[in-house]
């Protein structure tokens, strides 16, 4: 009764969010009042979320769980690049694509990694998953990579940009589709033992079923309201003197992203680190084998600005290190609070080198 009450009460506490962001928005109150509005609503959204996901998780398995979660949780992003595009974003489109793979990658990641290490210690989990998830990773950012050194160093390939992504799009999502299969599979629980019966809830097929009607109409909520954060974002960046670089790579990624970030931290505080991985890692193989190529494709059709995979040096960079360092980070099968502070670290430091532009 207690998991029962505290979701009615999470429920309602986002319900009143999310209609006070959807007034403030609607309303034209103010500049700042309705980002901090919507930003206020995803997170209680995200918390929803993450509750949901936590009461399906032990009939789905940890692939599974992650796939599904993840797929919900960027819908946003697909929302507001389609919407940005249209409205001749580029920058802000491509900067928000990449700092979403580089916040779970390194901030979500990281923090996960210092919660469960500080409350659990050293954390182990399956490392097949978490191997296949950063090495397709690396392999997308191995596709985009071409374009943008085939542009940059004036090749001949450099004189049909969107030709040459619209090629590489469609061979990521054929990997994307290859991968189902494998990202799907449960690899298996190495804290299983140690989580204890509590962790684990087998309640009845009809809580089951209210909660992936909850995680699907919370996810579907959250998509609304990061269109409204977004729309609030740009005069609210005038008033706080922000630039669009960092506000796409950092405030909108992680605005984005925010059903992950909550849902990965709080199961590696469970000490549930399969899991936890398998949220924080499908999110951004799904964003680099389906988002980004997705919207590569459909850029022509829905008007606006032309995306492609030449990226700017610096964002191609930071994406490269990032992706480089969380492959060795999660080869080993094991986390430890040390990590992740050096992920976070890291992602602070890529965030400092945007902040002027």
């Amino acid at each position: 009764m207690t998991g029962l009450s505290g979701r009615h009460r999470l429920t309602g506490a986002a319900a009143v969010l999310t209609a006070a962001a959807a007034a403030t928005t609607y309303g034209h109150v103010g500049t700042l009042l309705p980002f901090l509005a919507a930003a206020a609503a995803l997170g209680a959204l995200a918390a929803l979320v993450g509750r949901s996901v936590e009461q399906i998780a032990s009939r789905l398995g940890s692939g599974a769980t992650g796939a599904v979660q993840s797929a919900l949780g960027n819908l946003p992003e697909l929302f507001v690049g389609v919407f940005a595009l249209r409205a001749h974003l580029l920058g802000v489109v491509q900067s928000a694509l990449v700092g979403s793979i580089l916040a779970n990658l390194l901030l979500v990641l990281g923090v996960a990694f210092v919660v469960g290490g500080r409350r659990h210690g050293t954390q182990r989990f399956a490392a097949e998953g978490p191997r296949t998830s950063v090495l397709l990773l690396l392999l997308a950012v191995a596709v985009v990579v071409v374009p943008t050194l085939s542009s940059h160093l004036g090749v001949d390939a450099s004189r049909h940009e969107q030709a040459l992504s619209d090629v590489a799009s469609v061979v990521l999502l054929c990997v994307l589709g290859l991968s189902l299969p494998a990202s799907l599979r449960d690899t298996g629980n190495a804290s299983a033992g140690r989580a204890g019966s509590g962790t684990t809830r087998r309640g009845s097929g009809v809580l089951d079923v209210r909660a992936l009607a909850m995680l699907a109409g919370s996810s579907l909520a959250a998509a609304f309201v990061s269109d409204w954060f977004v729309a609030a974002l740009r005069p609210a960046l005038s008033v706080l003197h922000v630039s669009q670089a960092f506000a796409g790579l950092v405030v909108v990624a992680i605005a984005g992203n925010a059903v992950e970030n909550v849902v990965g931290i709080r199961l590696a505080a469970r000490n549930r680190p399969d899991y936890a991985l398998s949220v924080i890692l499908q999110s951004p193989v799904q964003i680099a084998l389906g988002l980004l190529p997705a919207l590569v494709l459909l850029s022509g059709p829905i008007g606006g600005a032309h995306l492609t995979l030449v990226l700017p040096v610096m964002l191609c960079a930071a994406l490269v290190t990032g992706t480089l360092v969380a492959v060795v980070v999660v080869f080993d099968g094991e986390s430890t609070w040390l990590e992740g502070a050096a992920l976070v670290g890291l992602y602070v430091t890529i965030a400092a080198s945007f902040w002027w532009g």
